[in-house]
């Protein structure tokens, strides 16, 4: 079961110990992805060279690995760096963007997967992309609801993943025989590129700072939601959301989240967000 309490105190965790983020990830919103993690204190480092991003793996805090733009000069290092954060006990989150749809991706994602990865962060076509039971969605647009992929999640934990966090209209994060479904966030999360990878590389963080990969996941969700609802109250349109929502992450403590967090264990249904549901 997770709380409140146990979320907001992981979220002070990841502002108070600054954990090193090795990130891995698309070139579209690498910059963006490394100002999230810089505005809830982590530190990133995009190390994804060949016969550095293993070694670097090793001295991580955690490691993202984000497949939005698996360039053939990146495979080997994504998984370089995968196999050594497994063997140095690093934590590490697999970010399959677009899998089932693009045969590429699709077949590093499931080389990954074989890996073990800590936590995978995906969308509902994702995460039945992955598992081989569906064929993905329109990029990273999804076009299935989260409940329908719970099958495909639960397939996944068997591979040795420790958690799937689906985003939908209500996030829901599985783990071993556990349930989490989360509501909140803001209509123009979906209008800025790169709030979803960021997400991705805010679970690495939270992982870096608890041995319970659920817990990092929804920590992660609720922070980023919290601070995305706190945005969009100031922002004018996406350019200004995306300024704000940095700005907002910096400002959130554990205090100010405990108020934002709207979660459900187990099997009780969530608020659906009105734009989404």
């Amino acid at each position: 079961m997770v709380d409140v309490a146990a979320v907001t105190s992981t979220w002070d965790a990841v502002r108070e110990q600054g954990p090193l983020v090795q990130c891995l990830t698309n070139i579209v919103v690498a910059p963006f992805t490394a100002n999230v993690l810089l505005a809830v204190g982590a530190a990133p480092a995009m190390v994804d060279v060949p016969q550095e991003a293993g070694a670097f793996a090793g001295i991580a805090s955690a490691v993202l690995v984000n497949l939005g733009t698996p360039y053939e000069a990146t495979h080997g290092p994504m998984l370089e760096a995968a196999r050594a954060a497994v063997f140095a006990g690093t934590p590490w989150v697999l970010d399959p963007v677009a899998v089932g749809a693009l045969p590429v991706r699709t077949a590093l994602a499931r080389q990954l997967l074989e890996i073990g990865p800590t936590v995978v962060r995906a969308n509902a076509s994702e995460v039945l992309g992955l598992a081989g039971l569906g064929e993905g969605g329109r990029g990273v647009d999804a076009h299935d609801q989260a409940e329908a992929a719970l099958p495909a999640a639960q397939d996944l934990l068997s591979w040795g993943v420790g958690a799937v966090a689906v985003s939908a209209a209500i996030d829901v994060i599985v783990a071993d025989d556990r349930c989490v479904r989360l509501s909140g966030g803001a209509e123009l999360m979906t209008r800025v590129t790169g709030v979803g990878c960021a997400l991705g590389a805010l679970v690495a963080a939270a992982c870096a700072v608890t041995e319970d990969p659920l817990l990092a996941a929804v920590t992660a969700t609720a922070g980023l939601c919290a601070a995305a609802e706190l945005a969009q109250d100031a922002a004018r349109g996406p350019g200004s959301f995306a300024v704000h929502l940095l700005d907002e992450l910096a400002l959130l403590d554990g205090d100010g989240l405990a108020s934002h967090v709207r979660l459900s264990n187990g099997q009780a249904q969530a608020r659906e967000r009105p734009w989404l549901g």
